[in-house]
Parts: C-alpha cells; structure tokens; sequence
C-alpha cells in the first residue's frame, strides 16, 4: 500500500504548495492528505486547487483553528478511509525537510514508529536561537524522565507509524489537543508494546510564516506529562498488585 503524509496546516499558504509538490515529487506515490483549520490566508482554498489538479493530494477542512492534536487525528481518520500504510505526519512549514521522509519509511522495516529525530547521532537544528534550543531540549529531557520514554526526540511531529499501531489505539480517547499530544501518542505507543525507533534529521527554523508555539502550548505541555505520569503510576502499581496476588 502506498503511504500517506498528514500536514496540519493554519495560514501556511507560503509553504504548503511547495512542500506538496516536493512530497509528490518523491519516489514514494504518498497520498497528501492537509488538514486546514479554516486558515484566514487561504492556505485550504489553495489546498482545494492543489487537489483538484493532483488526486492523491486531499483536503480536510475544519471549521477553526481546535489544535494540532485534533488535527492529526482528522488526519489519520482521513488516512484509514484511504487504506494506505504507512502513515506519517510532519509540519508544513519546511522545518521537516520533505527528504527525509524515505529515512522514516525505510526505518519501518526494524521498528514500528519511527521519529525524525533531533537527538540522536547525525541530528541537530538549523535557524533557532539558543532559548529555544534550550527550551526543547529540557521539554524532552523533562518528558523522557517523567514518562520512562526511550525516544530522545519525544516532542518531534516528525513521524512514522504502521498503520497497526494507530489503529491500536482509541483516538478518542486521547485527551491532549496541542503540541502535548505528540507526547501523549508516543507514551501510549510505548505502552503498548510497539517497537520506537528514531533516525537523524536537521529540523530548519520555519523558512516562511511564523511559528504557532505558545506559552500556553508550554503550560499544557507540563500538564500532560504530569498527567500521564500519574496514569504510569497507577499502571505500574496495577501491574505489582497482578504480580503479587
């Protein structure tokens, strides 16, 4: 089956023909599935021309901007009804180089989630001052301990997933809307069992438009983890009580 490429888009209208056409242009035949929150700069009219001239490019419109969380599960919804795997998600704005995307299906073959990580030997970040640089790294430091996750990059969207291992899991379920879903779906792919594995990538300060992180998005971020190590917790002590009955 072929793979498809998730992007959430809100005002990308700068990128987003540019990257579908780079996605497309790879030897991959991946269905592109942009999933637009009502962008006020035209970014899901522009999506829908995209569509109409390339079939296996797909517009999903929602009514608002409701969160990138909400946004990938739009997405992989959209991705189940196509009957494609792999299926992979990324941002729109060129900080997840398009080329990369071959590393990520290729890592499928040893693993069963595979991130585009800035972490690992042969990765790093282009184009970001040091807070941010600190910023992301202690976010994922901070996750990686609360949380026992094994990935280095634990907030990187830059992902792949057999499609087995997204239909494991109860989207509806999944509380996180933001940025803090990445770490969520992550943390419920580890406990699941499935095999994380990651490979290099440069992550390039966005080239056009700006950024969508906030201060907020930072709050629910801590809150997220927090949550979830309540809910590791209560698994472990779970687990311990069936061990010694």
């Amino acid at each position: 089956m072929p793979p498809a490429i998730i992007i959430p888009t809100y005002n990308e209208s700068e990128n987003i023909e540019r990257l579908a056409g780079e996605i497309r242009a790879l030897p991959l035949d991946a269905r592109v599935i942009v999933v637009d929150d009502h962008s006020p700069d035209g970014t899901g009219e522009l999506v829908d021309a995209l569509a109409a001239r390339d079939p296996n490019i797909y517009a999903v419109h929602r009514p608002g901007k409701l969160g990138l969380g909400t946004a990938h599960i739009a997405g992989i919804r959209r991705a189940f009804e196509l009957h494609v795997d792999p299926i992979l998600t990324m941002d729109a704005d060129f900080s997840h180089n398009p080329r990369y995307l071959p590393d990520l299906i290729a890592g499928l073959e040893k693993f069963d989630v595979v991130i585009g990580s800035r972490y690992v030997r042969g990765g790093g970040m282009e184009g970001r001052d040091r807070k941010l640089r600190f910023v992301s790294w202690g976010a994922n430091l901070f996750a990686r301990t609360m949380l026992n996750l094994k990935a280095h990059d634990c907030t990187a969207g830059f992902r792949a997933y057999r499609r087995a291992v997204l239909a494991s899991i109860d989207l509806d379920r999944i509380f996180s809307n933001g940025y803090s879903f990445l770490i969520e779906m992550l943390f419920l792919c580890q406990a699941r069992g499935w095999r994380v594995g990651e490979t290099p990538i440069v992550y390039e300060d966005r080239r056009m438009g700006t950024s969508k992180i906030s201060r907020a998005e930072i709050f629910k971020a801590t809150y997220t983890v927090m949550r979830l190590t309540y809910r590791r917790m209560r698994m472990t002590k779970d687990a311990w009580l069936g061990r010694a009955k």
